[in-house]
């Protein structure tokens, strides 16, 4: 019902924006003919008005991969650098938090490991909305922070780095087969705050996948049984989200030659000081506000990612009203 429900709002606005545009063409064709310059000029405003909606409709055609429509799964881990890139994981999570709260997205924290100072280690958070997995798949990588840092007394210029990995939640729908014997299943107490029972019980699960060194973790949960259930869940997505790597780079070969993302592979920059610049290297879409982007203005970026893997694996640009 969900896809049928999208296919005929899709099909409805592309017959309904396709009208639009056809009436005001014969308007102006008719304007031209009476010499009405007036008619004219009212059919063009009334055409390009239409470039919004247009806009908005081409960024939904990016969102029409298999998964693309599923809630997903995010990871923030810190790199090398301690305290500083602790902070700055951190502060990835925050703004990947208020971008899902722009989009009345819920967002489920799965687990986090607390820095020993300030910030966190890694965190795994569920974001719920329809589409979450096609507007975050992009940001995966390497994202990279520069800035006079506030944890050094001499006030010098730190480099801090912090990776971000997203998979999507499957459904019942699809079936991924993982026995017991293919996997390494530990517990261990959990990490900050959540009360006695939380921290003085076994109850994090985390699961290694032993034949692609894939591993997961849960914490949300009191339960040993609900988090290593939650774990397997994660398990089966991260497992269909290289399926899915799979396929687009055996269908495409501009996704077949890209380097895979990885440590060390930045996909962006966020530079607060001696100037203040968010820069993709993907696609070269920058913002000079630093601050709207950390608070969760990320839909440029977003759609410019989309778009660009959508021209490579097509072989030509999305339309543009112009």
């Amino acid at each position: 019902m969900r896809e049928r429900q999208s296919l005929d709002d899709g099909i409805t606005s592309v017959k309904r924006l396709s009208q639009a545009l056809a009436d005001n063409t014969d308007l102006i064709e008719m304007g031209e003919e009476e010499g009405d310059a007036d008619i004219v000029a009212e059919a063009e405003t009334a055409i390009r008005s239409l470039s919004g909606e247009i806009k908005a409709r081409q960024i939904e055609t990016l969102l029409s991969g298999e998964a693309d429509a599923n809630d997903t799964y995010l990871e923030v881990h810190a790199g090398a650098g301690g305290t500083e890139s602790q902070d700055w994981a951190s502060m990835l999570l925050r703004m990947y938090t208020r971008w899902a709260e722009r989009r009345r997205f819920k967002v489920e924290v799965l687990e986090v490991h607390d820095g020993e100072e300030a910030g966190i280690k890694s965190a795994t958070v569920m974001i719920k909305g329809h589409n979450a997995y096609g507007w975050l798949k992009t940001e995966s990588g390497v994202h990279r922070l520069v800035r006079i840092s506030p944890y050094d007394s001499n006030a010098r210029r730190h480099t801090s780095f912090a990776s971000v990995w997203v998979y999507p939640v499957i459904d019942d729908s699809i079936d991924i087969d993982v026995s017991e014997s293919d996997v390494r299943i530990d517990t261990y107490r959990a990490s900050g705050s959540g009360g006695q029972h939380i921290n003085t019980t076994d109850s994090a699960v985390r699961i290694t996948h032993l034949a692609t060194g894939i591993a997961v973790a849960c914490q949300a949960e009191r339960s040993q049984h609900k988090n290593k259930a939650k774990a397997w869940e994660m398990l089966r997505s991260r497992l269909y989200e290289e399926e899915l790597k799979k396929r687009e780079a055996a269908a495409s070969a501009t996704e077949a030659a890209k380097t895979e993302i990885g440590w060390g592979h930045q996909i962006r920059s966020y530079v607060l000081q001696p100037y203040q610049l968010v820069k993709d290297l993907r696609t070269g879409v920058e913002s000079t506000s630093p601050s709207d982007v950390l608070d969760g203005d990320l839909d440029d970026f977003m759609e410019a990612s989309l778009s660009q893997r959508i021209e490579g694996s097509a072989g030509q640009p999305v339309a543009d009203i112009d």
